[in-house]
Order: structure tokens, then C-alpha cells, then sequence
């Protein structure tokens, strides 16, 4: 008797045909409507899912439909579509928009990041909350998949860009890189924009299967391409304020300032010297040092803080709106600023000769330059004297001019509290910033590097000390579990994956890294010094400081991972940062020997605070990008000497070491050869010369071609690398 033959049939698969018994297809049906919750399918879409197209596999997966309703496995609807009958797990999460092709979300409730198809977005955009449906099986192996099934809340409505007009309809090409959809606009719609104009958009339509997202422009910037067009997409792209609200600008004028009045609460400290130094264009003074020699042959340093508490009070106007823009933000041209101009440029500001109401750490300080006795309160002060950081340099430097003995006795202390520091632990994050200098319409003329000295060192070393003392006060005030609630700056430890790249790249240009976890600061200490003034010094500590964990504000004091600090807190600068203003209030609130406050609603603003100070980088380096773009623009079309700072699967990025701008060498314009990107190895290779382009790469570029709207810059190789294998 001959044995009964299988029913086999061939499915497709993108390399090579796979016959599949029923049993297989079976599965293959139920987890692909699994795996899309809230879907249903009909027999074609399963078939051509399952790239069955002959007519005997059709006939064999219709019965299987039928079998796996019969049995309760799927449902079926009364058009005959099939759907799952098994709830997924579902999780809560933000889209973080990677590129058109893909996505994650990101939860509390998954370890490790969603990875989402695009097609599997549902028309979420990049920063809405979203429901998300986990798939039944890992992406290859190494991330949770899933789909979303709903968005709960969209992140902005509202998107800058250019608007490009035809006869019957128009549409915005937002500015901001993650999102992925052009907006069209009904010419009604227009508010009188013309093409080609810098406009917002407000969203009207939410994209579906049937639509892309439909708008109505809000407000006209100006001419694509002009600085205050172009600065004002950038703040409109990052949902920056244009300015105050009219009720908040009256409650600042509102506020009178009382000296006299105010004394007998404070330490009157006006006799001391006292003087201050900021950069040369600086209008808010927010810290001033005080110097005094004591009997015993110590000296007191007063570290004192714009006393902006005083003055904005919790709950009021001012106070909101600190709070909802929680930083200054710096673009190249200009200051968006927390507080309004009578606040920051006027009575908080430590003008000088003036007296002013701060908030002080004082510290006496032996020889050695350790801390023998602190005291922290409110004060009154007198600056004698605004140094810019050229002006104490010159001092610092020469050993002449105004309060000379007091710059040095502080110039020596700052030696001795960095030497200090570096010796426990904490890492040099020096990094070579530039600066644009502009014409009279904001055009760059030129890039120069910020070139950082003692004065600025002086600085900065006093800050942290204050910063310091003061974490480390409120946390030692109470010995046991649970301490008083305070905001605290944490930065936690690197995580290993990213600096085992980052070693990988640094050996690229001759550079070993000791990796354990008692010298990494050491090793990368080390790494600095040998750089510096090298080529490859922006491109390296630039990937240094990018393989660090991002620092941040919480009311857990979990140390700070770059300073070497158990305890770290945010002191110094109140007329920028409103942490900084949290943490006034509840020192003075420790001070008056209260009792420690409700720590959820800190948390809540810590979080909020963090999340503004991300915003402002990152609208901060855009207005640098399109200065870099704009700057090149107009640059000598001459071949550049550049470094490959990163390799992806569309091209690769190359900063030029003259001016300091990346740019991209796109895939498609390599014409000698088809380069496959190696991602394991960070480069590309050429899959017949074999050539090979890896991280750090020294190169010759030309611009080949700008775009200010999407700020990039487009270059080619004007010499391929030598030819060579791996090495």
C-alpha cells in the first residue's frame, strides 16, 4: 500500500523558496494576526502575506481560515476578514523617531527600547505617547518588537518649516529632521504666506491610511534663508517662546527692590571685596567672588548667588513661567532667557557698583586650600569691580592691576581645588568649542575657537566647590533614611558597550585605553592630555563625552560619575537654571530648621527641568548647524583635510579640521566602487577594490553642496583613502 503523500506547497521568502507543511502555515497565520492586535485581514492580504500565489495553496490556507475559526484559534468577521482572538500585552511609551524606516518606544515598563517598523508607527510621530502592542517574537533576535495601536497623546501640533505653493494646494516641509511627513495646506490656509517663506504650521488632520497631516499656517517668519527667518524656525521648531506674556513682564516691573529693608535678615558682607567675571558680553551677572584674609592667616571666599528666590515667589506668575521654560537657552546670535529682562539684567544681576541680595556659601580655606569651616545663608553685597575673563587674565598674568592680590590668592586656590579634584577621580571634559563671527545681519564671517585660560578655570573651580558643599550639607543634615528632599545633579556611571566603541575608535589614531573600572577617569585623563592640539582632539572628546551618560536632575543623590563628587548639586546659577532656584528655596527652608517637604512634586519638576535642558542643546546646536551650513555656503571652494567622525549605512561623516563643520559623503556619490557598511568594523569597504573607510580616518574633502533648510552640508571625496585590506 502506497504511503498517503503530504500536502506540501511552497511559500515565497525573499531568498529562496521553503515548502511548509499545513501544520507550519497554521502557525505562520496565527502569529502573523497575533502579532498585529486590532487588525483584521482578509484571505488575500493572509496570502499574499504568506506569498502563496498558486491556486491549490490558496484553496489549502482557505481551509486552514476555516479550520482555525471552527477550533476558536482566530475570529472571523462578517465581510470574511480574520483577526486574532488573543490579547497582546500592551505597554505605554514615547516614539523616539530614528530615521523613515524605523522607530523605538520608549517605557518604564520594558528594559530595553520597542523597536517599531515604520509602517507599524499608525501615523505616530516622533515624542507622542503611544500604546504599543508587543509582537511574539524578538527582532532578530535582539530587541522586543511591537506596533503601535494608538496614540494617547501627540507631542506638538505645531511644526516650523517651508511652505512651497502650486496653483490649487500648497504644503510645509517641516525643518525638524523627525518628522517625516510633508503638510499639506489648503490655499485657504495660507495667512498670506508666500512660497518659499519660513512659516509654522498647526496641524488641523492627524495623517491616516487615507491622508497626509493637513495644517493651517499660524505665523509667517520671513524669507527661507534670511538669519531672523531661519533663527526664528529654529525656536519655532523647538517650541521656544518668542517672548514674555504681557501679565509676566508687568509682574516683573512690578517688583520694587528693598536693601535697607532686607538687612536686618542678612549677613551684611558689602565691606568685603567683592567683584565679578563673565564673559565679555555678558549682561546677567548670577555670581560674584568675595576675598578676605582672616587673623588667623586664613582666608574667607565668599561664593555668592543672585538671590532670585527673594524675588520670585512660589506659585506666582514669574514663578510659572520659570518653571515652564526651566533654562536660558543660547543660540549663536542671541539669548532666549528664563526670566524677564528686570529680573535678569536688572535687580537679580550683581552689577557692580551696586548693592545686590544674594545667596552665599562662604568657606574658609587654610593654605592648602581645604575647606576648615562653611556657612551658608542670605547676604547683602557690594561688587566693587566687573572683570571680563581678559581682564583677570591680564592680571593673573602680569600680577598688576585692580585687587591683583585678591586674584592671586584665588588663582592659587583654584590650582590646588582642580589638582585636587583630577587626583579623585574627576574627568577633564575639555572639549574645543568655536564661535561664529557675524556681520551686522548675523552673517558668519569667520569661525574662531573659545579659547579657555585661568580666569575661567578660577571660575569655574568655586562653582563647583559651591555646588558641592552644598549637596553635601543638605544630605549629611539628616544621618538616617529617609534624608531631607533635595535636587541634586547626578551623572552615572558609563555604560561599558559605549566605551569599549569609544576605545575601538581612540586606538584608530594610536590611542590605548585601560578599561577598568578604577582608571577609566585616569585613562581618559590621559587621553586628553595626549591630544590636545592634535588633530584629532574635537573629533575624540566630542565621542568621549557622547559615550558618557547624559547628566541630570533628581531628588536621589547617586553621585556624579565625570566630577568624582558623592553629592552634587546645582547652586550657582539661578537667573538661568530654575533648578538652581529649587535648590535656594529648600536650603533656606533646611536653614529655618523646617521639616523636609513632599519629595514627589520635586521629582516631577526635576524630570520637567532635564527634559527643557535637552531642548535647549538641542536647538542650541541646530543654530550652529545652520551657522556651520551657512558659513560654508560662502566658504573658498577649496579641498578640506577632514577626520571620518562616523560611518553609517547611507554615508559618512567627515568634520574638517579647519573650520570645525561635518558634513556628509553620501553612499550614492561614491561612484568608484559599491561600499557596504560593516557595521561590526565601523566602516565602509569597497566590495571590489576593497578600499575601506573606518572612524578617524584622515580625508580630503569639497563642499559639494548646502541646504539651509535641512541644515546639512553635502561633501565628496576629492582623494579616496589609500587602498587597504582590514587590518
Amino acid at each position: 500500500m502506497k504511503k498517503k503523500k503530504k500536502e506540501y506547497f511552497k511559500v515565497k521568502h525573499k531568498r529562496h523558496r521553503k515548502s511548509k507543511a499545513p501544520a507550519d502555515i497554521r502557525e505562520h497565520i496565527f502569529k502573523f494576526l497575533k502579532n498585529n492586535p486590532g487588525l483584521s485581514f482578509s484571505a488575500r492580504q493572509i496570502n499574499k502575506n504568506l506569498g502563496v500565489k498558486d491556486q491549490k495553496g490558496k484553496v489549502i490556507v482557505g481551509g486552514l481560515l476555516t479550520n482555525m475559526v471552527n477550533n476558536g484559534l482566530i475570529g472571523e468577521t462578517q465581510d470574511h476578514h480574520y483577526f486574532s482572538l488573543e490579547e497582546p500585552e500592551y505597554i505605554t511609551g514615547r516614539v523616539d523617531y530614528v530615521n523613515p524606516r524605523h522607530g523605538f518606544v520608549i517605557s518604564e515598563a520594558s528594559e530595553e527600547d520597542i523597536w517599531i517598523k515604520a509602517r507599524d508607527m499608525n501615523y505616530a510621530l516622533d515624542g507622542d505617547l503611544v500604546k504599543v502592542a508587543l509582537k511574539d517574537s524578538l527582532r532578530k533576535g535582539k530587541r522586543p518588537e511591537g506596533r503601535v495601536v494608538e496614540v494617547l497623546e501627540r507631542k506638538r501640533d505645531t511644526f516650523a518649516g517651508k511652505v512651497e505653493i502650486s496653483t490649487r494646494f500648497a504644503f510645509v516641509v517641516p525643518d525638524f529632521k523627525k518628522m517625516y511627513y510633508d503638510i499639506f495646506v489648503p490655499l485657504e490656509g495660507l495667512a498670506g504666506a508666500q512660497h518659499n517663506d519660513k512659516v509654522v504650521v498647526q496641524i488641523t488632520q492627524w495623517p491616516d491610511k487615507d491622508r497626509k497631516p493637513e495644517g493651517k499656517i499660524t505665523r509667517i517668519l520671513g524669507k527661507s534663508g534670511d538669519n531672523e527667518a531661519e533663527i526664528h524656525s529654529i525656536m519655532a521648531e523647538f517650541d521656544l517662546p518668542f517672548s514674555f506674556p504681557g501679565n509676566v513682564e508687568k509682574a516683573a516691573k512690578r517688583i520694587k527692590e528693598d536693601i535697607e529693608g532686607e538687612l536686618p535678615n542678612r549677613r551684611d558682607m558689602r565691606a568685603i571685596t567683592t567683584f565679578t567675571i563673565d564673559p565679555e558680553d555678558a549682561k546677567d551677572f548670577d555670581d560674584a567672588l568675595s576675598v578676605e584674609k582672616l587673623e588667623n592667616g586664613n582666608y574667607e571666599i565668599g561664593v555668592h548667588i543672585a538671590d532670585v528666590s527673594h524675588y520670585v515667589k512660589p506659585g506666582t506668575l514669574l514663578d510659572q513661567e520659570a518653571i515652564e521654560r526651566a533654562t536660558s537657552v543660547y543660540l549663536v546670535d542671541r539669548t532666549i532667557p528664563m526670566l524677564p529682562e528686570r529680573l535678569s539684567n536688572q535687580l537679580c544681576s550683581l552689577r557692580p557698583q551696586e548693592e545686590k541680595l544674594t545667596f552665599s556659601a562662604v568657606f574658609e580655606m587654610d593654605e592648602h586650600g581645604e575647606v576648615v569651616n562653611q556657612w551658608f545663608g542670605r547676604t547683602v553685597i557690594y561688587s566693587d569691580r566687573r572683570f571680563t575673563y581678559e581682564d583677570a587674565q591680564k592680571v593673573i598674568e602680569s600680577g598688576e592691576g585692580d585687587y591683583k592680590e585678591e586674584l592671586q590668592v584665588l588663582h592659587g586656590f583654584s590650582k590646588k581645588l582642580k589638582e585636587r579634584r583630577f587626583k579623585n577621580g574627576s574627568i577633564n571634559f575639555e572639549s574645543v568649542e568655536v564661535k561664529f563671527k557675524l556681520d551686522e545681519k548675523g552673517k558668519p564671517i569667520g569661525v574662531v575657537p573659545k579659547v579657555r585660560k585661568d580666569a575661567h578655570f578660577l571660575i569655574e573651580e568655586f562653582m563647583l566647590l559651591a555646588n558641592k558643599h552644598v549637596a553635601e550639607f543638605i544630605f549629611k543634615m539628616k544621618k538616617e533614611e529617609p534624608r531631607n528632599t533635595f535636587v541634586y545633579r547626578v551623572h552615572e556611571n558609563p555604560d561599558p558597550e559605549k566605551l569599549q566603541s569609544f576605545s575601538i575608535f581612540a586606538r584608530r589614531f594610536g590611542h590605548a585605553l585601560q578599561l577598568k573600572d578604577d582608571s577609566i577617569s585616569h585613562t581618559l585623563n590621559r587621553l586628553f592630555d595626549e591630544i590636545e592640539g592634535k588633530p584629532e582632539q574635537n573629533v575624540l572628546e566630542t565621542l568621549a563625552v557622547r559615550s558618557m551618560a547624559k547628566a541630570r536632575y533628581t531628588t536621589e543623590s547617586t553621585g556624579h560619575f565625570g566630577l568624582a563628587f558623592s553629592h552634587y548639586t546645582h547652586f550657582t546659577s539661578p537667573i538661568r537654571r530654575y533648578p538652581d532656584v529649587m535648590v535656594h528655596r529648600l536650603l533656606q527652608h533646611y536653614l529655618d530648621k523646617k521639616r523636609s517637604v513632599k519629595k514627589n512634586p520635586y521629582e516631577e519638576k526635576c524630570i520637567h527641568s532635564s527634559e527643557r535642558e535637552k531642548r535647549a542643546a538641542d536647538a542650541e546646536r541646530a543654530s550652529i548647524k545652520y551657522k556651520q551650513v551657512e558659513f560654508m555656503q560662502n566658504a573658498e571652494d577649496k579641498d578640506y583635510e577632514g577626520l571620518v567622525t562616523g560611518v553609517t549605512d547611507w554615508g559618512i561623516f567627515v568634520e574638517m579640521i579647519e573650520t570645525k563643520c561635518e558634513g556628509m559623503v553620501r553612499m550614492v556619490d561614491m561612484t568608484d566602487d559599491y561600499y557596504e557598511f560593516d557595521e561590526k568594523n565601523y566602516c565602509v569597504v569597497g566590495r571590489s577594490n576593497k578600499k575601506m573607510i573606518t572612524l578617524g580616518d584622515k580625508v580630503k574633502v569639497r563642499v559639494k553642496a548646502t541646504d539651509i533648510d535641512r541644515r546639512t552640508i553635502d561633501l565628496e571625496f576629492s582623494d579616496m583613502p589609500a587602498s587597504r585590506r582590514h587590518r
